[in-house]
């Protein structure tokens, strides 16, 4: 402890490790290290799968895991979390994800005790189902965020589309690093040159597009790390590109491997439509490596830094030029956010007294 007075915090999320993705990392990075600082933390999450209801504890967070009806592993319709969270004897409730479920059900149960709401909202869903339920979501979903006693958000970009769509003042709180992981990585021995692109394998992460600037790139190999539904789609747009012996999908890479990776690409991409924030761009700097990111959600953002360059047309010509802007520039080391301020901050948060928006 550090001389504050121990709290106990519930965190409630669709999904926690060992699943993987922004929002999972953001969640166990905060418990963990709350844990670490005294405080007595339970995370409520809806993965528990097919197992049904499961209890656990990892790195001295507890966990309890939920099942949950996730058509198209999202969504998360998990009802008994409302009932989960009003027994709880928790001084604050933290919920994260609008575009799950979960958060609205913790709001149901909340009663009159500290709730803190980070949505990392992007808006929207390239999956047209998932956006027909986001859309009939909105409603319930804007109460659920107005709720709060405070909303967090983690890029300004997502503060502003949450002053517009729910009329909510956010607090920037950006997502925090583990710095020196990835300053101090070792590179891998490759014999070629390569770009890396790291998350999961969906269309609106548009890892088709850097695959199709390959071809423009000829000395250079592409690593994609991660998995998820639209791998088989990104294998045949190897193919039909002529490079997929230039492609390697190299699948879940372990939380030790990747920093690694990182240091040893010569740049960066991602080209996603939706993000709140871009973590892995983050990584990808602290690690000494530039960037290219689409100009699109939250990672406009990243533009303005140094050895980050911009795309607003995914075009192959457009990707393979921001590419070699990107390799061409002097690399330096950048100042970003680390978990422990970004644990400092949220405990204000979790304390300061405020009045609900509604």
């Amino acid at each position: 402890m550090t001389g504050e007075q121990s709290m106990k915090i519930l965190q409630v999320t669709p999904r926690y490790p060992p699943q993987s993705g922004g929002v999972e990392t953001h969640v166990r990075e905060i418990s963990e290290r709350l844990v670490e600082r005294g405080h007595d933390v339970t995370v409520l999450t809806a993965d528990a799968g097919d197992g049904g209801f499961r209890a656990e504890r990892r790195n001295g967070v507890h966990v309890r895991r939920f099942r949950s009806i996730a058509p198209g592993g999202a969504m998360h319709v998990c009802p008994q979390l409302a009932a989960a969270v009003r027994r709880t004897d928790a001084d604050v409730v933290h919920a994260h994800n609008y575009h799950s479920f979960p958060l609205f059900f913790a709001a149901l149960g909340i009663g009159d005790r500290r709730f803190v709401v980070t949505p990392h909202y992007h808006g929207g869903s390239a999956d047209s189902t998932r956006d027909k339920l986001l859309s009939a979501y909105r409603p319930v979903g804007r109460w659920a965020v107005r709720r709060a006693d405070a909303v967090v958000a983690v890029s300004k970009w997502e503060r502003k589309q949450l002053a517009t769509d729910f009329d909510v003042d956010a607090t920037v709180i950006p997502n925090g690093l583990d710095v020196d992981r990835f300053t101090s990585a070792d590179t891998g021995e490759r014999d070629r040159p390569y770009i890396l692109t790291v998350g999961r394998l969906e269309e609106y992460k548009g890892v088709q597009h850097a695959i199709r600037a390959l071809s423009e790139l000829p000395e250079y190999d592409l690593l994609v790390a991660g998995s998820g539904p639209y791998h088989d789609e990104l294998e045949r747009t190897a193919r039909q590109e002529d490079v997929e012996d230039r492609v390697e999908f190299l699948g879940y890479v372990d939380g030790e491997e990747l920093p690694g990776l990182y240091a040893g690409a010569d740049a960066y991409v991602t080209l996603s439509k939706f993000e709140a924030y871009g973590m892995t761009v983050a990584e990808a700097l602290a690690a000494g490596t530039p960037c290219v990111v689409r100009e699109a959600g939250a990672l406009v953002d990243w533009v303005s830094r140094e050895n980050c360059v911009g795309v607003s047309a995914l075009r192959p010509s457009v990707v393979q030029k921001a590419i070699r802007e990107a390799t061409a520039g002097e690399t330096r080391t950048q100042r970003l956010p680390t978990w422990d301020a970004v644990v400092e901050d949220l405990l204000s948060y979790y304390t300061k007294q405020t009045v609900k928006t509604d």
